[in-house]
């Protein structure tokens, strides 16, 4: 298939797939003049890349990654991505737990205690330059 054809199917630009190609992420095959050919093999990477990018994975990683036949030939960077990837979990549970009570607590913003805790959590302590400064703002 054409790159119009390949780009059409996965709802992407050509200049995507132009510039996956420049990263080395996709090699077509070449016709006679130049005119990009993909075939089976190409649909499943631009699969697999797609579901890299949904993963987090930058396109550099992905590069990284699908450099070799064997992904755990990267462990550093998958067990460092699986970190980074726990951590926005963790975030986004936090986040969730946060509006789910916001949503069944009879109390405003300003009355909710459990809101006032979240709230307090996330207000950086005063630097040590200005503690010495009563400005009525609670020192961290």
């Amino acid at each position: 298939m054409t790159i119009g054809e390949l780009a059409q199917r996965f709802g992407l630009g050509t200049h995507v797939l132009r510039y996956w190609e420049s990263m080395g992420l996709l090699e077509p095959a070449r016709r006679a003049g130049g005119q990009r050919l993909y075939e089976y093999a190409d649909l499943e990477r631009v699969a697999l890349i797609l579901m890299g990018k949904e993963a987090g994975l930058t396109l550099g990683e992905l590069a990284t990654v699908l450099s070799t036949a064997d992904p755990r030939d990267h462990r550093d960077l998958l067990y460092h991505h699986i970190q980074e990837l726990e951590r926005r979990i963790a975030q986004a549970r936090a986040a969730k737990e946060l509006i789910e009570h916001a949503l069944a607590c009879p109390l405003s913003i300003t009355e909710c205690e459990h809101a006032r805790e979240h709230i307090a959590a996330r207000i950086p302590p005063l630097p040590p330059e200005l503690r010495h400064r009563t400005t009525g703002v609670h020192p961290g």
